[in-house]
């Protein structure tokens, strides 16, 4: 998709999302969109389960028949070819001094953002924060990654 078209299409991602689930639960899917979020190749539309190409040819169909855009710039949808894992581990479950305010997914969410190690990918699903133990004060942060 065109880089004018990404930006068109994000400024109602959160609209996108609930019209395309709409859409899937009217085909009698078992496949429901998290998120919608801009990258470097275009529009990258995370489901909660993988989909299949019905799954895709619904989505497809609503993102090349959504108001300005330049279908003719919207490729075919893809795939990714794996995905990765990534286990953090040693993280303060608590990582503000003097406070009972626990390491959260926005906290995680904003790390990534902030790391150049983390510009190119896209995540799988949101990053999880267990605690490993009532006693300890430690944290493991569970990463999913979509491989392009």
């Amino acid at each position: 998709m065109s880089g004018e078209n990404v930006i068109i299409f994000m400024k109602n991602s959160s609209l996108h999302v609930a019209n395309i689930n709409r859409l899937l639960r009217n085909a009698k899917l078992n496949i429901l969109v998290n998120y919608i979020q801009s990258d470097p190749i275009g529009v990258t539309i995370t489901t909660n389960k993988i989909s299949q190409q019905s799954d895709m040819l619904i989505i497809n169909q609503y993102v090349k028949n959504s108001n300005n855009i330049n279908s003719l710039q919207v490729e075919e949808p893809c795939l990714p070819k794996s995905k990765s894992y990534l286990k953090i581990i040693g993280i303060p479950f608590f990582p503000y001094v003097n406070s009972q305010n626990k390491l959260t997914l926005n906290d995680i969410e904003m790390i990534l953002k902030q790391n150049h190690i983390f510009d190119n990918i896209s995540l799988a699903s949101k990053p999880r924060v267990i605690k490993v133990s009532l006693k300890s004060n430690m944290s493991v942060v569970w990463i999913d990654i979509w491989d392009a």
